[in-house]
């Protein structure tokens, strides 16, 4: 361990108070809520007796702020004053979310409402604040930079960290407390790391003969790691209240230690006396920061796979904002309509509540995640009315007159591809074939039966080129439905409605594509062959998917003939673990379906998509024996557990539905798991077979390489890790993408096969952590269903997998709509752009300059080209998406072409006037 420097300058003790304000956590919300008014209470009353009280970090979030007016608003005016006079520090997140577990534009919404939630009160604390995040991001010193931040203060990711936060020296990354850290563009920020943890400086005694004691170790201990002679004491901890004889306690302090200068500072004054200390010899730290130079077991990486159920919600969640309503929004916004943006924060920041890290890591008591699951819906809610109301304002601007030469009795509607790239799939829709509103005056009984008489047989499908195209019809009977008109009252009706499901082809990228189902004069769609060769072979040209008798299936890239063996075998282990940690009992042997027979059957057979169902029955361990109930009331350390699964055993049922689309790259899963059985873990595995030492995974603005072997500190027998949409083993001639959706936990095997395994479950019954916390709705058990996506490719995954790997996470959306010119052609697209290696993020109007910005990143570590066309003007953005400088030019109808750095964020700002460009 390299030592600070010595005392031959004077020292100085910054001591910050604060508190770490999880939300929710091992009481439910309201009940910290509670804990939180009289937290302020206090905090505003020592501001306001003692003038020595100079300052309060309020811990890095501003939804404190929201949760204490929402009890105190009379004390909105007192708090607004201590703020801006800065002796409470604000921001500069809504929440301290966990941020592998939420997506890039999800974090990138919590910094921007942070900042513009703290700017309304006058001042952001610009501290890049992520005090217990479990792991930090590659990306955060690019984020940070381009929000003006200039630093980061964390305290896990780079030293090990053990039962109750306890610390070990072994495996420091770092020579000192302070580094300098750097992101994968080169960005860097100087890193304040928290190796006392933030709660060194807590509990500060006023007693003299306590203070000499405390302060001789707090120095000690601070100074071990100090690159200069400046000390971070912090003075608090999670829920700490205030310690409102602080003055006193510094003024013994002082008499103690005359040779030190002992300040209540904030991180503002503590970061400038840092900088002015020129700190020498900092240890570079490179991207993301897990703590694998350790041995494994404290990681807390095992809360990606704590009750899948919420992640899986929170990816509908996130997907359906960023990638659903804010572009339809955007759009509709091009064509005159308001862009809601009080409903998009609304509905933001309510799925933000479920972000913070004990929150979304599923590592609390069972009151706080259900509470969850309200907010995951009330946010969709949300976000479902922003989409139907952004696409029925476009619909009714394009152009759909063309389908009146099959008669006034066409359908047409609209499908809707709010993704960056453009996009094939399956879609379905329903639609009304004939309507009867009540106003009508018609008994009831005579609407049913002109709705049931209606005839719906000789119609066909046809896209906006009059192409006759295979789909299949449901005929869904009679149903009811209303209007709510913005001028008058509900307008309720009987309706007959039908189910398509079609394949929709090359929707243009932010863009739609106009549809009718209509009576074509007898003509009829040519359909094309079956995807189905055999009772077991799906091949659509492309891929050929052959399932063996225990339900594993073989895939074969028809490009180039590599073969993918053993795919879709599930493993089940025990779970003697917690909330934050998967523990293997000792000795155990997975249970798997390979070599077991499994039920597979034909699920599917249209032109546009095949499937095949498989079903595996097994028997596994009811679950953990007896023992394991003592070990955990008496909280015996995890890793140290002895426990076995019991002999009884209940049945598992596993069944997949495998399917292959026409025009499709990859192989589809959907998997649903009927969980019995409690403290175990269910993954499903797919073996790459590719000679290779890395692999890659999706992270936060970042496709991460990281090595399939651990370091030598790492003893954990589990080397799971965290994903975001997809991971991916490649030799750079062949590779195979793993896409999810919500299954944020996975693991490359050190089987000689590269496997890739996901966790599909994990059944566990505690909270673990400092204490005894029962949660037995973490056993999950009942039906639960994943979504996987293969991606087989020839070696070039940015290029050929990850760009469809991103579209998975996006649903297609579309709406019915009428006979009527419009401004819009039926093929539509908002832009145009291309850009090998690049991933489009997002499209929104910003609050701060109601002009439309448009998000990409790099993802690979050379620098590429976007080429760009949208009619306007252009200037360079940033991630609080301020206005900035122009570029080089005004484009016009060429566009302009951007160079994307190595593993760059870019934003781009548009003043436009027009409608776009057709497709």
């Amino acid at each position: 361990m390299t030592k600070g420097k010595t005392n031959a300058v004077r020292q100085t003790a910054h001591i910050i108070p604060h508190t770490h304000w999880d939300r929710e956590w091992y009481l439910p919300y309201e009940k910290h809520h509670v804990l939180l008014i009289g937290l302020m209470d206090t905090l505003l009353d020592a501001l306001e007796q003692d003038p020595d009280y100079r300052s309060f970090h309020l811990d890095g979030q501003t939804i404190i702020l929201e949760d204490y007016l929402q009890v105190r608003p009379e004390k909105q005016e007192l708090l607004k004053r201590f703020i801006q006079e800065g002796r409470i520090a604000i921001g500069p997140w809504y929440i301290l979310q966990d941020a592998f577990l939420t997506s890039g534009e999800a974090n990138l919404r919590n910094l921007q409402i942070g900042h513009r939630d703290a700017a309304q009160y006058g001042r952001i604390a610009k501290v890049g604040y992520f005090p217990d995040t479990f792991g930090n991001i590659g990306q955060a010193p690019q984020i940070l930079r381009q929000a003006g931040i200039d630093n980061a203060v964390f305290g896990r990711g780079v030293k090990p960290t053990g039962f109750n936060n306890t610390v070990s020296d072994a495996g420091y990354e770092s020579s000192f407390s302070e580094l300098i850290w750097e992101g994968p563009d080169g960005s860097q920020v100087l890193g304040i790391l928290f190796a006392n943890w933030y709660s060194n400086g807590m509990e500060i005694p006023v007693n003299e003969e306590e203070a000499g004691i405390y302060w001789k170790q707090k120095l000690a201990d601070a100074g071990k790691y100090a690159s200069t002679t400046q000390l971070l004491f912090m003075n608090g901890c999670d829920h700490q209240p205030v310690q409102t004889d602080l003055s006193a306690a510094l003024i013994l302090a002082r008499k103690l230690h005359p040779e030190v200068e002992f300040i209540h500072s904030s991180f503002e004054e503590y970061l400038n006396s840092l900088r002015n200390a020129s700190p020498e010899g900092l240890s570079v730290v490179k991207g993301e920061l897990r703590s694998q130079r350790t041995d494994g077991w404290s990681t807390l990486v095992n809360t990606a796979s704590s009750r899948i159920y919420l992640k899986q919600l929170n990816q509908h969640g996130q997907s359906l904002l960023s990638g659903v309503a804010e572009p339809l929004a955007a759009i509709a916004h091009t064509i005159g309509e308001a862009y809601p943006h009080h409903l998009l924060t609304y509905a933001w920041k309510t799925l933000m509540q479920n972000h913070p890290h004990d929150s979304i890591c599923g590592c609390s008591v069972d009151e706080v995640h259900r509470e969850m699951i309200t907010r995951f819906d009330k946010s969709r809610d949300v976000a479902e009315a922003v989409i139907g109301g952004s696409q029925a304002a476009i619909a009714g601007k394009v152009n759909t007159s063309g389908l009146s030469r099959y008669g006034n009795d066409a359908l047409p509607f609209v499908v809707f591809n709010t993704t960056g790239w453009k996009r094939s799939g399956t879609v379905a829709i329903e639609l009304d074939a004939a309507r009867i509103y009540f106003r009508e005056g018609l008994a009831v009984s005579e609407m049913a039966k002109r709705m049931k008489e209606v005839d719906i047989s000789g119609r066909v499908l046809v896209d906006s080129e009059e192409q006759i195209l295979s789909c299949r019809m449901e005929d869904l009977g009679l149903q009811f439905g209303y209007d709510l008109p913005d001028d008058k009252f509900r307008q309720p009706y009987w309706c007959r409605r039908v189910r398509l499901t079609f394949e929709a082809v090359d929707v243009p990228a932010l863009g739609l594509r106009t549809y009718g189902w209509v009576h074509a004069g007898g003509r009829v769609p040519e359909e094309g062959h079956s995807l189905l060769r055999s009772d077991r072979v799906l091949d659509n040209g492309r891929l050929r998917l052959e399932v063996a008798d225990d339900g594993s299936f073989t895939v074969t890239d028809l490009a180039n003939g590599h073969i993918y063996r053993d795919l879709g075998v599930y493993e089940d282990t025990g779970d003697i673990g917690n909330e934050y940690m998967y523990k293997q009992p000792v000795g155990e042997q997975a249970i798997t379906t390979q070599g077991i027979p499994a039920e597979i059957t034909i699920a599917e057979n249209r032109p546009y998509r095949a499937a095949l169902q498989i079903i595996h029955r097994l028997n596994i361990p009811a679950g953990a024996e007896d023992r394991f109930e003592e070990e955990k009331r008496e909280a015996v350390y995890y890793v140290e557990r002895k426990s076995q699964r019991r002999a009884e055993t209940v049945p598992l049922t596993i069944t997949t539905t495998v399917s292959l689309e026409r025009s499709a790259a990859g192989i589809r899963l959907r998997v649903e798991l009927d969980n019995q059985a409690t403290d175990h873990r269910i993954r499903a595995l797919f073996p790459a077979d590719l000679e290779t030492a890395v692999h890659r995974a999706d992270s936060i603005f970042e496709v991460a390489v990281r090595d399939n072997e651990p370091a030598v500190e790492w003893v954990n027998p589990s080397n799971t890790q965290h994903q975001q949409a997809f991971v991916d083993v490649s030799d750079g001639v062949q590779g195979l993408t793993v896409a999810n959706l919500g299954l944020h936990e996975y693991e490359v095997l050190r089987d000689g096969r590269n496997t890739v395994a996901v966790t599909l479950l994990r059944s566990v019954s505690e909270l673990g952590d400092w204490g005894v916390f029962p949660t037995p709705e973490a056993q999950c058990l009942g039906v639960h269903t994943a979504e996987i996506l293969l991606l087989p490719h020839a070696g070039k995954g940015a290029v050929e997998a990850y760009p469809v790997a991103y579209q998975f996470q996006v649903p297609w959306t579309a709406i019915q709509t009428g006979l009527h010119k419009g401004l819009l052609a039926p093929d539509y697209r908002l832009l145009a752009w291309e850009g090998e290696g690049i991933a489009f993020s997002s499209a929104k109007i910003g609050e701060e300059t109601g002009e439309l910005m448009l998000r990409w990143f790099n993802m690979r570590p050379e620098a590429a080209h976007v080429q760009l066309r949208i009619e306007g003007s252009f200037y360079e953005s940033d991630v609080l998406e301020r206005r900035g400088k122009g570029f080089s030019h005004t484009a016009q109808d060429d566009g302009i072409t951007l160079t994307v750095g190595s593993c760059e964020i870019v934003t781009v700002g548009v003043r436009r006037g027009d409608l776009g460009t057709d497709s």
